[in-house]
């Protein structure tokens, strides 16, 4: 895995060049604004600064890469010696668990807490390892390799043990979280620090989740966007969210319709938010309905549809929602957002991905991440979809409380650091 950093006046000049060097598949890592130095500074531009990955076809092109990227100080040597000075616990059953008995139950929890202290600023970490520092000589490389020679056999068992625990607990699926074990144990050399492992897996998990697809602006025309999801998961409220962003913040033409004809509470709603907004808004009662709306916006730059809320379980509202997802055919360009609940339990949020998978492709929002403590269910869906995750909301605040996707900060989260 190649991880570099790139500059320029926007972000889109910085990954720009970033593929220009290193081709159209990285992965953006992190994105972050850059004062100018100097005396004058303030009278120039911000710049940008964007960290990238590119993935590489063998593990020995990693092992290179860290070898020369990765300092021999890194600052993830720390949670290595504490955790392994404290130990860790059995915790969740896996292939781990036959391996020799593992520290009692105190050091479980001195071990997780300081693996989830550390993990709190892991951003700031990888970020440190990309610099290079000089190259320890003489006594200080040669203290360092007994201490490496005098480590126990089964450390890398221990730490393996405790982030799958970890992942567990914020209910990551366990075949994925044991895929995710062996394919770090797999890509590791013999004598590989612990810390380097956290860095890959770190890294593994931001490029398994991938970047954020945002909405983007049709080549030609307006762009129609459907959003689809069960009752209850605050299908009107995003809408409103992401109608305000556009609307207000970019000064695009917006147009909200709804389809939610079920449920009039949820037409009144989206209503006030378009009268708020100054956004034209209609109601819509069929397929036929909808092809009229779209041809009377036609000079906008977004129009937004909201849909009934139904039972993945009942065929004739799965059909009624085929004909609508389809009824404009190549026309204009269009995008379905499936929008989910983070609270709603694995199995249900697998047969509604499902359901909605026969139908037609979608990217993913998740909202409600302000109600649960676990992020696992954000993982599971995107490695059983392949659909692109898009936006989060985490609160009922209209423009607010809505953002990209960030898979630093989830994959965070999972590992055991703080919100």
């Amino acid at each position: 895995m190649v991880i570099k950093k790139f500059q320029g006046k926007t972000e889109d000049e910085a990954v720009n060049t970033a593929k220009k060097e290193l081709g159209q598949n990285i992965v953006i890592m992190n994105v972050k604004e850059m004062k100018r130095k100097g005396f004058f500074r303030f009278l120039k531009p911000h710049i940008t600064e964007v960290t990238v990955a590119l993935e590489e076809e063998n593990a020995s092109s990693f092992r290179a890469v860290t070898e020369d990227n990765i300092s021999k100080e890194s600052p993830f040597a720390s949670i290595t010696k504490e955790i392994m000075k404290n130990g860790a616990g059995e915790g969740n059953k896996n292939k781990y668990t036959e391996e020799p008995k593992l520290q009692e139950e105190k050091k479980e929890h001195s071990a997780g807490s300081m693996l989830e202290e550390k993990l709190d600023s892991i951003q700031s970490l990888i970020e440190q390892q990309l610099q290079r520092p000089e190259e320890k000589t003489g006594s200080d490389a040669k203290k360092e390799l007994e201490e490496e020679e005098t480590e126990e056999p089964d450390e890398m068992v221990v730490f393996m043990q405790l982030l799958y625990n970890t992942m567990i607990d914020n209910e990551v699926r366990e075949t994925y979280a044991n895929q995710i074990i062996d394919e770090a144990e797999k890509n590791r050399n013999k004598n590989m620090p612990i810390d380097y492992v956290l860095s890959n897996i770190y890294q593994k998990m931001i490029l398994r989740f991938g970047k954020p697809e945002k909405i983007t602006p049709a080549a030609e025309g307006p762009k129609v966007i459907f959003f689809v999801g069960p009752t209850g998961v605050g299908k009107t409220t995003t809408i409103a969210k992401i109608a305000s962003k556009f609307s207000v913040e970019m000064k695009k033409k917006v147009a909200l319709l709804t389809a939610d004809t079920y449920r009039i509470a949820a037409a009144e709603q989206l209503r006030t938010y378009a009268s708020i907004l100054d956004d034209p808004f209609r109601v819509i009662y069929s397929a036929e309905e909808a092809r009229t709306a779209i041809k009377d916006f036609r000079e906008y730059d977004y129009i937004m549809i909201d849909t009934a809320g139904h039972s993945h379980h009942n065929e004739a509202q799965k059909e009624n929602m085929n004909d609508l997802l389809h009824c404009l055919g190549n026309s204009v360009e269009q995008e379905v957002y499936l929008v989910l609940s983070a609270t709603t339990k694995y199995r249900d949020l697998i047969s509604i991905a499902d359901t909605y998978s026969g139908i037609t492709d979608y990217k993913i929002i998740f909202t409600k991440l302000d109600e649960t403590t676990t992020m696992g269910n954000l993982l599971n869906l995107k490695l059983h979809t392949g659909a692109p995750l898009s936006y989060v909301t985490y609160g009922q605040n209209v423009p607010d409380d809505i953002s990209y996707f960030n898979p630093q900060d989830t994959v965070r989260l999972l590992l055991g650091g703080k919100r």
